[in-house]
């Protein structure tokens, strides 16, 4: 995170995944998670869900895909459920959805992943060689 170009201000927020005891569904846990991701998200930012069914992209398309976000001006938030996933009306309140694999990931190694390739984005971006394709 701290690679991060600095003009970027890039900032990790953490909601905290609702307690869901065999007697709760799911979909209530799933609900309530996504109310504190609502609510963690400032008004009019782009929503952008990370999901297995999203948009694929190779790592340039990422940083192409960055640079028109860039040029649009709006902060964007990148949405990553917790261990059930997001809420369903939160995913289909964001304007996009990217996929960062065809793979169910664990949301710690999907915010990981993420990390990596914002990473990578940003070198090509800056035509830094650490993208090497």
């Amino acid at each position: 995170m701290k690679r991060l170009p600095r003009e970027w201000n890039f900032e990790l927020v953490a909601v905290k995944s609702a307690n869901r005891p065999e007697t709760k569904p799911v979909a209530a846990a799933m609900q309530i998670e996504a109310r504190s991701i609502s609510d963690a998200i400032g008004a009019g930012m782009r929503r952008v869900a990370l999901d297995e069914h999203g948009q694929p992209s190779t790592s340039p398309q990422l940083a192409a895909r960055i640079e028109r976000w860039q040029r649009d001006g709006r902060d964007i938030a990148l949405l990553i459920g917790g261990p059930d996933g997001l809420d369903p009306e939160l995913r289909r309140s964001a304007e996009e959805a990217l996929s960062l694999s065809p793979m169910t990931l664990p949301h710690g190694i999907a915010r990981i992943l993420l990390l990596e390739q914002l990473y990578r984005a940003a070198s090509v971006i800056k035509g830094h060689p650490y993208h090497r394709a």
